[in-house]
């Protein structure tokens, strides 16, 4: 999955839900669920993510959403296993981002 969000230091969670298409409740209940999603609250409470914060999402999404794991099985998985996970994870990303820009190539001939 491509996630296209300008470089910033902070992500509003609007623009996260947005970015990965899920409601920004869910992004709130990740946030419950998994202790690497710690993102910054101002005094009103509203939610600013770190870049760090959006790779910790994306691995997530990955692994609820794309290959289907449990909310459950994604936290021991994330926890008994993040270096493999991280690297695997890593590889998939930038083979998506080369076969995207492969792609946009091949429609530019």
């Amino acid at each position: 999955m491509h996630i296209d969000l300008p470089e910033k230091r902070y992500y509003g969670i609007g623009e996260v839900a947005k970015a990965f298409d899920v409601n920004a409740s869910l992004i709130r209940f990740w946030e419950k669920e998994f202790d690497v999603l710690k993102p910054k609250k101002n005094a009103k409470g509203n939610r600013k993510f770190t870049p760090e914060d959006i790779k910790n999402l994306k691995l997530i999404y990955h692994l609820v959403k794309e290959r289907g794991f449990t909310l459950d099985g994604a936290k021991v998985h994330l926890k008994e296993e993040k270096k493999k996970t991280l690297t695997n994870f890593d590889i998939i990303e930038k083979l998506e981002d080369i076969k995207s820009q492969l792609i946009r190539i091949k429609n530019q001939l």
